[in-house]
């Protein structure tokens, strides 16, 4: 595959993105957009992102968005070079379980998680953004006690097998340790810190969140 360029800001969805392009051993480049100082709103990264989010990969034939859509192209068959990073199942049924993670990861828990991050989305007044905040909050709870009990039974997402679920459920992991849902992960979650921390045993989540700044789970 041609050079590929990744847009990320620390600790956004796109570390899931990051993580899988370190698996797979392609070539890119990796670009940091300053959210702090409000880059993803200017007209350069809007040119190639009009929605003006992370993760977009900028790929010989175009811009993608969208995290599932860039983590089944850069490991769909003929992007990569080995089979060992063949990251999302040929399998039937795998497949169509690897699909239904992200699916709901995207659709479900960020969406619900932006409730608190992005109230400004929901509401207008200061009143109606702290009841989108609290109810957000309270929301997510029961989704990250879902992943947990789902992860208690394998060491993976899929079961034996790693796949680009388990970089993506890290964004969550990450976030739910951050300062706007303020969990015990280790304590209220035990088994996806279990799996976060044979996550961070991986070379390319080592490499992904050093590029980052982030802090590896401990």
């Amino acid at each position: 595959m041609s050079h590929l360029v990744l847009y990320f800001w620390p600790g956004a969805c796109s570390i899931a993105a990051h993580i899988v392009l370190e698996e797979t051993g392609l070539t890119f480049e990796a670009i940091k957009v300053d959210f702090a100082a409000g880059k993803q709103r200017e007209p350069d990264y809007l040119a190639i992102n009009p929605r003006g989010r992370v993760p977009a990969l900028a790929t010989p034939w175009g811009i993608l968005t969208e995290t599932p859509a860039i983590l089944r192209y850069l490991t769909a068959a003929g992007t990569h070079p080995t089979p060992a990073s063949r990251l999302w199942p040929t399998e039937s049924r795998a497949d169509a379980r690897c699909a239904e993670w992200c699916s709901w990861l995207a659709s479900t828990v960020h969406v619900t998680y932006a409730h608190i991050s992005r109230a400004e989305r929901y509401a207008d007044s200061p009143e109606g953004k702290a009841e989108v905040v609290r109810k957000g909050v309270e929301s997510c709870r029961p989704l990250w006690q879902e992943i947990n009990d789902r992860l208690s039974a394998s060491p993976w997402a899929l079961g034996d097998t790693y796949s680009v679920v388990d970089p993506y459920l890290q964004v969550f992991w990450n976030w739910g340790r951050g300062q706007r849902l303020r969990y015990d992960m280790a304590t209220d979650f035990p088994a996806w810190t279990d799996h976060a921390r044979r996550l961070a045993e991986r070379p390319a989540v080592r490499r992904a969140f050093a590029r980052e700044g982030l802090a590896l789970p401990e």
